[in-house]
């Protein structure tokens, strides 16, 4: 998984900076419910000139003709709140793939212009390019569909779209219908929904995708997504997510570009500060205060009020709508923020270091982990071999097994590294080798410890959540990221004596590192218990 830009990511880098210059010449919005509602050029919010900067961003090596090849980015991925302003800045992307600069059409020298005129727009506008920037080019032959679940959720694009033709010098060029805009050359821009799907399939050279957080397998929008990303692959084309949080339970297509991989996606996502809680009035205004700076049309008492009602039925509902965060609904662990408010940024521990470890195996399905705990508090994933990988192994990484000889690797890797003082490991599926490594490092390091004993787990379980959320637990992490997803979907499965056990919120939802952090911090708790942490007595001597 690639870390999100959340707002603080550096734009030293060569970008079209024609393209907002262009909207906002071009595109005028009107305010609504202000005094004067006259149009008025479309300047971009700070964070909407950041998104837009990193989605033209240009390689150094981006050569003339290139498309899509010559960008950074091959699509992009916007989290941001309920009326934050996504629609209009999205619409005005639209207007510039319709028929403005925005592909990529060589370096300039100096002296360089763009000049509307000889692009069919008669408002007179020129830009002059400064020597070494990126200059561009409009499309031959626009195709671009506008995307969404239903007409309603299309209309948070299009009809901004519209008043931004009517209301500048657009309609020279756009001519606007009901579903779909004509545009020179025989372009199009089109409307497309879950039940209006004729279209898909066609070549596209711009999608944008709206409120892909509920775009899933059972509304179908998953395999719209992929349809057109297909169709763009084939027209150099590219795509636009943008989106509220989402429910980590339903595997929608705005979690799977989260979740991805793919370093050729540009992630906008202003997470607000760990730690604050959501039903808690004065922090959940420092929330809306954080996740909505920037947007300078909102009044964060109207969203108080949209938000606290939501609060009182759909509280995780709530939380993902205006306070950003990812979510699921009921049954919840440990929330993912009170956990990521604990993250540090710190070396990995001295070798010789007094560590436990907690081990959780799997096979061709689940995920395998080894997380690591020094004796004052401190969790990490460790890394191993000559290319320092992450002791995390997911089955389809390594051609649908788990590499048990990695595993191993790693295992004697730790033990040689530090003073392993004990090892959780649940043994199912990894008797064998768990039964190896006891008899190699000694059966009072290498712990059988089962997961599936209630009560036990039940109490690992709740001193892990104990330590993070008290006030001065003196708990802290690496902000392994994976861990960080694994917390969060984990789910408290019912067992009698008032009890519970993990499971899975779904079965795409892995908690294999979160059953390892639970493992090491046990393990942790135990040998502390038991004396490890005193300073050794040394012997006297005699005379």
């Amino acid at each position: 998984m690639v870390a999100a830009d959340d707002g603080s990511w550096t734009l030293d880098f060569p970008t079209l900076f024609i393209v907002p210059d262009w909207i906002a010449q071009h595109c005028r919005i009107r305010s609504v419910g202000g005094v004067d509602n006259s149009p008025k050029p479309f300047e971009m919010y700070d964070w909407q000139l950041r998104a837009t900067a990193n989605f033209y961003r240009v390689r150094p090596t981006a050569q003339l003709g290139q498309l899509s090849t010559a960008f950074h980015y091959r699509r992009a991925q916007v989290v941001a709140p309920q009326k934050s302003g996504k629609g209009p800045w999205t619409a005005g992307l639209v207007a510039a793939e319709a028929v403005g600069p925005v592909l990529f059409a060589g370096w300039a020298q100096g002296g360089e212009r763009y000049d509307c005129r000889h692009h069919g727009c008669g408002c007179g506008w020129i830009y002059e390019y400064e020597p070494g920037e990126p200059m561009g080019r409009p499309w031959n032959q626009p195709l671009i569909q506008i995307t969404a679940t239903s007409e309603d959720q299309t209309d948070n694009v299009y009809r901004p779209l519209q008043a931004m033709v009517r209301d500048g010098y657009l309609a020279e060029q756009m001519k606007v219908g009901e579903q779909f805009i004509r545009l020179p050359n025989d372009g199009r821009i089109d409307v497309v929904t879950s039940s209006a799907q004729s279209r898909l399939g066609n070549p596209v050279t711009f999608v944008p995708q709206d409120e892909t957080g509920i775009w899933t397998v059972g509304n179908r929008m998953n395999s719209v997504a992929t349809t057109q990303r297909r169709g763009l692959g084939g027209m150099q084309g590219r795509s636009l997510e943008t989106t509220n949080g989402w429910d980590p339970s339903e595997n929608s297509v705005a979690q799977k570009t989260a979740e991805s991989k793919r370093e050729d996606i540009y992630r906008y996502h202003r997470l607000p500060p760990g730690g604050l809680s959501y039903t808690n009035k004065a922090e959940r205004r420092r929330i809306h205060a954080f996740v909505y700076a920037g947007s300078r049309h909102i009044d964060l008492d109207a969203i108080e009020g949209e938000a606290a009602e939501l609060l009182e039925k759909e509280p995780a509902e709530a939380e993902r709508f205006y306070g950003n965060r990812i979510v699921a609904g009921m049954g919840s662990w440990l929330t993912q923020d009170r956990w990521d408010a604990l993250a540090v940024a710190a070396e990995a521990p001295q070798p010789k270091t007094q560590i436990v470890l907690g081990f959780d195996g799997s096979d061709v399905d689940d995920w395998t982990a080894i997380r690591a705990e020094t004796l004052d508090g401190y969790q990490w994933t460790p890394a191993y071999g000559p290319d320092d990988r992450p002791t995390i192994w997911d089955p389809a990484d390594w051609g649908g097994q788990v590499p048990r000889l990695e595993v191993g690797a790693a295992v004697d890797e730790l033990m040689t590294k530090y003073d392993v003082i004990r090892m959780y490991a649940d043994p199912p599926y990894w008797e064998t080798e768990v039964d190896g490594w006891a008899a190699k490092y000694g059966e009072k390091r290498i712990v059988r410890w089962y997961t599936n004993r209630v009560v036990q787990m039940h109490a690992a379980c709740e001193r892990l959540v104990t330590d993070v959320t008290k006030a001065s637990g003196g708990f802290s992490h690496d902000g392994c990221e994976f861990a960080s997803i694994h917390v969060r979907n984990a789910r408290k499965a019912a067992r009698p004596s008032a009890r519970y056990v993990l499971r899975k919120a779904a079965v795409h939802q892995k908690i294999d590192v979160a059953v390892t952090s639970v493992l090491a911090h046990e393990a942790a708790g135990d040998a502390i218990a038991a004396g490890a942490a005193k300073p050794k007595r040394r012997r006297a001597r005699g005379f």
